[in-house]
Protein backbone atom coordinates (compact mmCIF):
# COMPACT_ATOMS: atom_id res chain seq x y z
CA UNK A 1 0.00 0.00 0.00
CA UNK A 2 1.14 3.79 -1.38
CA UNK A 3 2.28 5.21 2.30
CA UNK A 4 -0.57 7.92 3.02
CA UNK A 5 1.70 10.24 4.76
CA UNK A 6 3.40 11.10 1.54
CA UNK A 7 -0.44 13.74 1.23
CA UNK A 8 0.25 17.02 0.31
CA UNK A 9 4.48 16.25 -0.20
CA UNK A 10 6.33 18.74 -2.84
CA UNK A 11 8.80 17.28 -4.54
CA UNK A 12 12.44 19.41 -5.89
CA UNK A 13 11.53 21.35 -9.01
CA UNK A 14 12.33 19.14 -12.21
CA UNK A 15 15.90 19.95 -14.63
CA UNK A 16 14.14 22.60 -17.60
CA UNK A 17 13.03 20.49 -19.97
CA UNK A 18 13.96 22.51 -23.26
CA UNK A 19 11.06 21.99 -25.82
CA UNK A 20 12.10 20.75 -29.32
CA UNK A 21 10.69 21.77 -33.06
CA UNK A 22 11.19 18.09 -33.45
CA UNK A 23 10.06 16.42 -30.64
CA UNK A 24 6.51 18.60 -31.06
CA UNK A 25 6.09 17.01 -34.44
CA UNK A 26 6.90 13.45 -33.10
CA UNK A 27 4.84 13.92 -30.67
CA UNK A 28 2.27 15.10 -32.72
CA UNK A 29 2.62 12.51 -35.63
CA UNK A 30 1.92 10.23 -32.58
CA UNK A 31 -0.95 11.00 -31.62
CA UNK A 32 -2.41 11.78 -35.11
CA UNK A 33 -2.75 15.12 -35.14
CA UNK A 34 -2.62 17.21 -38.75
CA UNK A 35 -3.13 20.45 -37.21
CA UNK A 36 -0.57 22.69 -39.08
CA UNK A 37 0.65 24.57 -35.62
CA UNK A 38 1.92 21.44 -34.98
CA UNK A 39 4.08 20.94 -37.63
CA UNK A 40 4.65 23.72 -39.77
CA UNK A 41 6.47 26.82 -37.94
CA UNK A 42 4.67 29.13 -40.74
CA UNK A 43 1.02 28.23 -39.85
CA UNK A 44 1.78 28.40 -36.09
CA UNK A 45 3.55 31.76 -36.19
CA UNK A 46 0.59 33.18 -38.65
CA UNK A 47 -1.65 32.07 -35.56
CA UNK A 48 0.59 34.32 -33.12
CA UNK A 49 3.26 31.88 -32.01
CA UNK A 50 7.02 31.69 -31.76
CA UNK A 51 6.84 28.05 -33.23
CA UNK A 52 5.00 25.11 -33.70
CA UNK A 53 2.67 24.31 -30.72
CA UNK A 54 2.93 21.01 -28.85
CA UNK A 55 -0.34 19.06 -28.75
CA UNK A 56 -2.25 19.27 -25.20
CA UNK A 57 -1.33 15.96 -24.30
CA UNK A 58 2.72 16.93 -24.44
CA UNK A 59 2.77 18.07 -20.79
CA UNK A 60 2.76 14.24 -20.30
CA UNK A 61 6.44 14.28 -21.69
CA UNK A 62 7.68 17.14 -18.89
CA UNK A 63 5.62 15.64 -15.98
CA UNK A 64 7.14 12.34 -16.76
CA UNK A 65 10.17 13.74 -14.81
CA UNK A 66 7.74 14.66 -12.03
CA UNK A 67 6.52 11.33 -11.85
CA UNK A 68 10.03 9.70 -11.85
CA UNK A 69 10.79 11.87 -8.54
CA UNK A 70 7.40 10.18 -6.70
CA UNK A 71 8.52 6.38 -7.91
CA UNK A 72 11.23 6.47 -6.69
CA UNK A 73 10.49 7.84 -3.28
CA UNK A 74 11.11 5.07 -0.62
CA UNK A 75 9.00 6.82 1.54
CA UNK A 76 6.12 6.68 -0.83
CA UNK A 77 6.62 3.21 -1.45
CA UNK A 78 4.70 2.76 -4.95
CA UNK A 79 5.33 -0.35 -6.37
CA UNK A 80 5.23 0.53 -10.14
CA UNK A 81 4.63 -2.78 -11.38
CA UNK A 82 1.25 -2.24 -9.68
CA UNK A 83 -0.03 0.77 -11.18
CA UNK A 84 -2.67 1.42 -13.48
CA UNK A 85 -3.06 5.06 -14.91
CA UNK A 86 -6.46 6.07 -13.55
CA UNK A 87 -7.23 9.75 -15.02
CA UNK A 88 -5.34 12.54 -16.63
CA UNK A 89 -5.88 16.06 -16.87
CA UNK A 90 -4.52 19.49 -17.78
CA UNK A 91 -5.27 22.99 -16.76
CA UNK A 92 -3.52 25.38 -19.36
CA UNK A 93 -2.43 28.87 -18.88
CA UNK A 94 -1.23 29.11 -22.66
CA UNK A 95 0.18 26.68 -24.72
CA UNK A 96 3.32 24.63 -24.70
CA UNK A 97 5.67 26.11 -28.00
CA UNK A 98 9.14 24.67 -29.21
CA UNK A 99 11.76 26.56 -27.16
CA UNK A 100 10.25 27.08 -23.89
CA UNK A 101 12.36 25.81 -21.24
CA UNK A 102 9.93 23.95 -18.75
CA UNK A 103 10.42 23.05 -15.47
CA UNK A 104 7.70 21.09 -13.26
CA UNK A 105 7.07 20.85 -9.55
CA UNK A 106 5.32 17.24 -8.38
CA UNK A 107 3.08 17.68 -5.02
CA UNK A 108 0.83 15.11 -3.94
CA UNK A 109 -2.71 16.19 -4.30
CA UNK A 110 -4.24 13.22 -2.35
CA UNK A 111 -3.53 9.52 -1.44
CA UNK A 112 -6.69 7.37 -1.05
CA UNK A 113 -6.97 3.66 0.27
CA UNK A 114 -9.85 1.44 -1.41
CA UNK A 115 -9.66 -1.62 0.43
CA UNK A 116 -6.29 -3.17 -1.06
CA UNK A 117 -5.53 -0.40 -3.71
CA UNK A 118 -4.12 2.83 -3.47
CA UNK A 119 -5.28 5.68 -5.81
CA UNK A 120 -2.51 8.49 -5.74
CA UNK A 121 -3.44 12.07 -7.54
CA UNK A 122 -0.49 13.93 -8.02
CA UNK A 123 -0.11 17.42 -9.24
CA UNK A 124 2.58 18.62 -11.60
CA UNK A 125 3.32 22.37 -11.76
CA UNK A 126 5.12 23.69 -15.11
CA UNK A 127 6.26 26.83 -15.46
CA UNK A 128 8.64 28.56 -17.98
CA UNK A 129 11.87 29.91 -17.51
CA UNK A 130 9.90 32.52 -16.44
CA UNK A 131 8.54 31.17 -14.07
CA UNK A 132 5.04 32.06 -15.38
CA UNK A 133 2.94 29.11 -15.42
CA UNK A 134 2.33 27.27 -18.70
CA UNK A 135 0.07 24.42 -17.39
CA UNK A 136 -0.90 22.05 -14.12
CA UNK A 137 -0.78 18.27 -15.39
CA UNK A 138 -3.21 16.03 -12.79
CA UNK A 139 -2.23 12.38 -12.92
CA UNK A 140 -4.51 9.61 -11.05
CA UNK A 141 -2.30 6.09 -10.04
CA UNK A 142 -4.00 3.28 -9.62
CA UNK A 143 -1.70 1.16 -7.57
CA UNK A 144 -3.34 -2.30 -7.28
CA UNK A 145 -2.85 -4.24 -3.68
CA UNK A 146 -2.11 -7.70 -3.28
CA UNK A 147 -3.85 -10.84 -4.45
Amino acid sequence: MVNVAVQGKQYEATAPYLVGREKVREFARAVLSEAPMHHDVDAARAAGFADVVAPPTFAVVVQDATLQQLLADDEADVDFSRVVHGDQRFSYTRPIVAGDALTATLTVASVKQLGAHSMVTASSNIVDAHGEHVVTAISTLVVRGEE
